[in-house]
C-alpha cells in the first residue's frame, strides 16, 4: 500500500492562514520564497532530521497560494509512491486524470496532482528517500 504522507490546503493570504494554525494548534510554520512557489511548509508533529513524523500515522503538510490558473483548489492529500511514472500510468488506467506532468521539487522529490474518478484533487509524491 502507498501511505498518505502529506496534506495541502489552499490559502488566499498565507500569513493569515499560517498565523491561524500556529495560534490555534501550535503548528510550526516555514514560509518558502518565490523559487518554491511561495509554499508554506507546516509541521504538525515532532519530526526527525529528514522532516518525517516520528509518531506512526502522523503527517505534516503545507499551504499553497490560491491561483486562478490552478484547478480544484481544495484541501487535499498527498500519497507517497516509490515510482511516480509507474503510478501515473496506474492512475490513468484506473480512470483518473493527470493535472500536468510530474515536476521536481528541489530537495524533496517528484510531485504531480490528479483528479480521481469522483472529482477530488489528490497528489502523489516520489520522495527522494521513502
Amino acid at each position: 500500500m502507498n501511505p498518505v504522507i502529506h496534506f495541502e490546503l489552499p490559502a488566499e493570504k498565507r500569513e493569515r492562514m499560517a498565523d491561524f494554525y500556529k495560534e490555534a494548534f501550535g503548528w510550526q510554520i516555514q514560509p518558502l520564497g518565490p523559487e518554491m512557489g511561495n509554499y508554506v511548509v507546516v509541521t504538525t508533529v515532532e519530526s526527525d532530521k529528514n522532516g518525517r513524523p516520528v509518531k506512526t500515522g502522523a503527517i505534516n503538510g503545507g499551504f499553497y497560494p490560491k491561483s486562478e490558473e490552478m484547478p480544484a483548489q481544495y484541501p487535499s492529500i498527498v500519497i507517497g509512491v516509490d515510482n511516480i511514472k509507474e503510478h501515473t500510468e496506474k492512475i490513468i488506467k484506473a480512470g483518473g486524470q493527470m493535472l500536468g506532468e510530474p515536476m521536481e521539487i528541489p530537495g524533496v522529490g517528484w510531485y504531480v496532482s490528479f483528479i480521481d474518478t469522483e472529482g477530488n484533487r489528490i497528489s502523489i509524491l516520489q520522495p527522494l528517500m521513502l
